[in-house]
């Protein structure tokens, strides 16, 4: 198995507030996408819904991946202004969070 060089998976298990509507839902997601185009590091972002038929997401509806090129590039992200103030809002519509960062490692079968 080989760690990847660097890269840095940032991963957000969400489950909203009930009550919380489905429009509030895709604005808070255009609000997460878009801290693509103010912070830097961050070098994607992907999103989903659970659709899994093992019934073991915990409660947890939505996940959110981001990519940094390496721990500095996420550290970079969690103290900019634009993560902040997004962060302060976006949680605020969270029953249950979990935040799991990772460095990808790449399995190679003989």
């Amino acid at each position: 198995m080989e760690e990847a060089k660097g890269v840095v998976k940032h991963v957000l298990l969400a489950k909203f507030k009930e009550g919380t509507s489905d429009d509030q839902i895709q604005q808070l997601i255009k609000g997460y996408a878009n801290l693509l185009n103010l912070i830097p590091s961050m070098k994607s972002f992907h999103w989903g819904k659970d659709v899994s038929i093992e019934n073991l997401h915990q409660g947890f509806t939505h996940i959110f991946e981001s990519t940094f090129e390496n721990t500095e590039g996420v550290a970079e992200y969690v103290a900019h202004p634009a993560h902040v103030e997004f962060a302060n809002v976006f949680l605020s519509n969270l029953d249950k969070v979990v935040v799991f960062d990772y460095k990808p490692t790449t399995v190679l079968l003989p």
